[in-house]
This record gives structure tokens, sequence and C-alpha cells, in this order.
């Protein structure tokens, strides 16, 4: 292949992951931009794997392929949609750390041939490489629950953490002037610490918006192997995914009203929440199945507010079927979608869109928030933080300062728990003591399925 028809193939590469990143803009178009993101990527690894000299190692890289085929495949094929941020957190954090390793590889082979900007940007590959690789495995940890979701925190920790950074950075330019392996080494080594540091202080529900800026990271980190590797592939590709990252970690720190500092840093000058009675020393309004169709039977306007609970009990479909029940009785029906309802943004237009809702029933925040006044019912499936009036109510509080779906305007409100456990925030909400709140415990699927069924019957 000669190199006119390589760099041909590349551009048209680049301009396919362009076109997927405009087609993931919109529940419309993200499977078709999906699909010519994986060609684009697909088209790319053939060109670089049959250009240029004969491979060294064959049987070492197609064992890799292989391995990762194996592993990948089905990982991606069987995990839940309740689990798919955890499965993103985890091919982030390889990919950040794949450029990591090839740049240490790639210094090594360059010994003191290496320029000066090439072993900076080696320098650079290697500290955003592992801090993205060891932050995206702490962010997996938090978000599968095998570690607190809360922040961690410990006295003196922002001083071991900018101390951590200073280390990082004195090393980088260590290996700069001096080069070598040791330090090479070393700053990988103080780069993987500083990466769990950077993380462990956020709390569970600011750990998308770290993954998306993790994201950023890797991004960045191939753009700069790409220099060093001399492929405009690499440099396009992670310039695209770095600049995407970057916007969307703006956007979603932009939903939670905070800052991208105070998001990362925000447990340190947190003040301590004063304990409030437990769930069990304060009553509840809860009701069954009739109830809640009965309410809804004589509503005229219906909220869903869908969460992370519709999705661990896979009850999109019955809720569509719900949804359409009352449309056919005259109800005026949208769902409420907060930009970071779920675990990552658009979770929960993806769990509507696998049961055929309609994209103009899909009201975003802004949107709904001035019709709850007018709305009769609102039906909490599975949402708790993006609901809790604390976060307008409670200054110092996890979430304080992020807009929500102002539920509490609604004339009814019915929350479907299948406990009094806190949201992914850890705090209390309200709103589920307000006397206008019904409860309906229980598994989301089941309880909509009587839901249903009663409703029907009137």
């Amino acid at each position: 292949m000669n190199s006119t028809l390589y760099s041909l193939i590349g551009l048209a590469a680049g301009v396919a992951f362009i076109l997927a990143l405009k087609g993931l803009s919109h529940p419309k178009t993200a499977r078709r931009g999906n699909l010519i993101g994986a060609f684009g990527a697909t088209v790319a690894t053939l060109a670089v794997f049959f250009y240029g000299a004969p491979l060294n190692n064959l049987g070492w890289i197609v064992g890799a392929i292989a391995v990762g085929l194996v592993i990948g495949v089905p990982a991606a094929r069987k995990v839940e949609m309740t689990q798919m941020p955890q499965l993103v957190a985890l091919f982030n954090g390889v990919g950040g750390g794949a450029a990591a390793l090839v740049a240490i590889v790639e210094y090594l082979n360059l010994g003191a041939q290496a320029t000066t900007a090439e072993v900076i940007f080696t320098v650079f590959t290697v500290v955003v490489g592992c801090v993205s690789f060891s932050g995206s495995i702490i962010t997996f940890m938090k978000l599968q629950e095998l570690m607190t979701t809360r922040p961690v925190v410990f006295p003196g920790g922002r001083f071991v953490i900018a101390a951590t950074l200073a280390a990082t950075l004195g090393v980088s330019v260590w290996v700069v002037v001096a080069l070598g392996t040791t330090p090479l080494l070393v700053l990988a080594v103080l780069s993987l610490i500083f990466g769990v540091l950077f993380v462990l202080p956020v709390g569970g529900a600011d750990v998308p918006i770290v993954i998306s800026l993790l994201n950023a990271f890797t991004g960045l980190t191939v753009a700069a192997s790409g220099y060093v590797l001399s492929s405009t592939l690499l440099i396009i590709a992670g310039t695209l995914v770095g600049a995407s990252g970057t916007i969307l970690t703006r956007l979603m720190a932009e939903a939670m009203g905070r800052s991208l500092f105070g998001t990362l840093f925000g447990a340190f000058t947190a003040k301590p929440q004063e304990a409030s009675g437990s769930a069990e020393e304060r009553p509840v309004r809860s009701g069954s199945a009739d109830d809640v169709a009965i309410l809804l039977n004589y509503a005229r306007r219906v909220v869903i507010v869908p969460g992370f609970g519709l999705a661990v009990a896979q009850a999109q479909h019955t809720v569509r079927e719900l949804a359409d029940l009352m449309l056919s009785k005259g109800i005026d029906v949208a769902y409420g979608i907060h930009p970071v309802a779920g675990r990552m943004p658009g979770h929960m237009n993806v769990l509507l869109a696998e049961a055929n809702v309609p994209y103009d029933q899909l009201a975003e925040m802004d949107e709904v928030n001035p019709t709850f006044g007018q709305t009769d019912v609102a039906i909490v499936i599975g949402a708790n933080d993006v609901v809790n009036p604390a976060a307008q109510t409670t200054p110092g509080c996890p979430i304080y300062g992020m807009p929500i779906l102002e539920v509490n305007n609604a004339a009814n409100i019915i929350f479907l728990k299948r406990s009094m456990r806190p949201g992914f925030a850890g705090i209390e909400n309200e709103l589920l003591y307000d006397p206008k709140t019904m409860l309906l415990f229980g598994d989301a699927k089941a309880s909509l399925t009587k839901v249903v069924s009663a409703l029907k019957a009137l």
C-alpha cells in the first residue's frame, strides 16, 4: 500500500469519526452514528495493520487481538444497561493505560535519538494515560459499589494530592532533562498514585462527570501518542475524543449546577451534615397499585420521571404500556428527563428508546419544569437525587446547587421505590415525607404491571 493511499484511508476514517460524533448528538441518529464510528475504527485498524514494513512479533499481536475479542465482545453484548457506565469506565481506563504503555515502549526504542519534542509528548502521554487508567479503575469500583460511593477524604488529603502532583511535575522535568528509564518508570508510578487520589474525593453522584473528564484525558493521550508515532490518524481520533469529552464534561458540570473544581475537590470544603431522623422514625404515606390507578384515572396531565431504578428493574416496556393506556384515556403524558438521570448522560433516553417511546414525549428539564405546576400527577420511578429538593434548600449537601426536576410542584407525587434507601448521593429525600407523596414499594416492573392491570379495570 503506497503512502498516498494510506493517507486517503486515514482521512476517510477521520471523516467517519466526525460523522459518528454528529450522529451521536441525537437519539434518532445515534445508532447510525455508532455504526459509522465502528466502521471507521475497523478501516483504520486494518490499514495500520497491513501498512508499512513487515510486522514483528506477529504471533503476539494476533494473540492479543484474539484475547481482546474473547473478553470484549461477550462483555459488550451481555452487560446490563445498568452496568454500562462501569463498562465505559473500564474501556476508558484501558485506553489510557494502553497509550501510556505504547509511549513508554516507543521511548525505550528511540533512546538517545529521541528529540526534545518527542520526549515531552511521551511524558505527557505517560502522565495523563496513567492518571486516566488508575482513576478509571476507582470510578469503576465506586459505580460497582466495590468501595464506598461517598467522597473519600482524610486529614491533610488536599496537601497529599498537591504534593503528589508537584512530585509528578518535578519528575516530568527530570525525564525531559536527564532522560533514562528509571525516571520514566518513577513518573508512571507517581501518575498512577495521583490518578487514585484525584478520584477518591469525588462522591457517587459526581462520578459520571469524572468518567467524562477521564475520557477526555484518554483522548489527549492518544493524540500525543499520534505525535510520537507520527500517526495523523491517531492525532485526529485523539483530538476528537479529547474535545468531545471536554465539552461533555462541561455540560454535565453545568447540569449538576457546580464548577468542575467543586465537583473534584468540593468534598474537602463541604460542611458535615447533621444527622436527620431515620426512615423508620418518620411516617410516610404508602399506597397500593389500585390507589395509584384511581389517582391516574382522574388526572388530566401526568409526568413520568424515570431514574436508575427503572433501569435496574428493566421496566421501560411496562412504563411505555402504562403511558399508552393513559393516552388512550385522553390523559396528557410526558417524560421528564434530567440531563444526568441514571449514571451516565443519555441513560434514560436509551432505555426509553428500547421501548419505542416516541421522542416527542420526552421533555428535557428546562422544558418540563415550568409545567409541573399544572401537572396532576408526577410518577417518579427509581429516581431520587434528580428530584430531591435538598439541592435547592440544603447548603453544603452533596447535591446542593444541582438543577432538579421540580416534581414537588405537582399536585400529587407517586414514588416507586424498593425501599427507603437514599439515592446514589447518599442523602435523604424530604419529598418522600411530603403529605402529597404516595409511595408504592416493590420492584418497579412488578409494581407498574399491577398499576396497568388496575387502570385497565377502571
